[in-house]
């Protein structure tokens, strides 16, 4: 025969449905939150360091004058050898009406300047045709723009 012990009745064994709660299982948040302020603190005042440049000092001229006039740019594509048209700022131009355009489009404005831009693999016959139509059309001077050595 058998003789089955009887389990201790003394609050070793918990009910079913009771619930005992215990500082461990409760997250607290307060840590978390001082963390993440120290850490916005600290990205508030690096970023602006970061974001600085180089600081130059830049000669003053006495005669210069200030250029508050607005650019006009010449692009020439690769695509003008097939089509046969440059762009004025963001517009296409056929070369033929070139000279009627920057004639409309500098008649607003104070200086004559153009800056002419090209594909690197424009000839110089090219773009001497493009130079052309813009003296054609009253261009003063005709600035060529290009990249740095250290851009490429």
């Amino acid at each position: 025969m058998r003789v089955h012990k009887a389990q201790p009745t003394g609050g070793t064994r918990r009910a079913r449905g009771e619930r005992v709660s215990s500082a461990l299982s409760e997250i607290n948040i307060i840590p978390l939150v001082d963390v993440m302020l120290v850490l916005l603190i600290i990205f508030m005042v690096t970023a602006p360091m970061m974001q600085r440049g180089l600081d130059v000092s830049l000669p003053i001229a006495r005669r210069a004058a200030a250029i508050n006039a607005e650019r006009v740019f010449v692009t020439i594509p690769l695509s003008y050898r097939t089509d046969g048209a440059v762009q004025v700022g963001e517009d296409a131009v056929p070369l033929e009406v070139l000279d009627e355009r920057i004639t409309q489009v500098l008649a607003g404005l104070d200086q004559s300047d153009v800056y002419l831009r090209g594909d690197a693999a424009v000839t110089m016959q090219e773009l001497m045709t493009v130079m052309d139509k813009l003296k054609e059309a009253g261009v003063e001077r005709v600035g060529l723009v290009t990249r740095l050595p250290e851009d490429r």
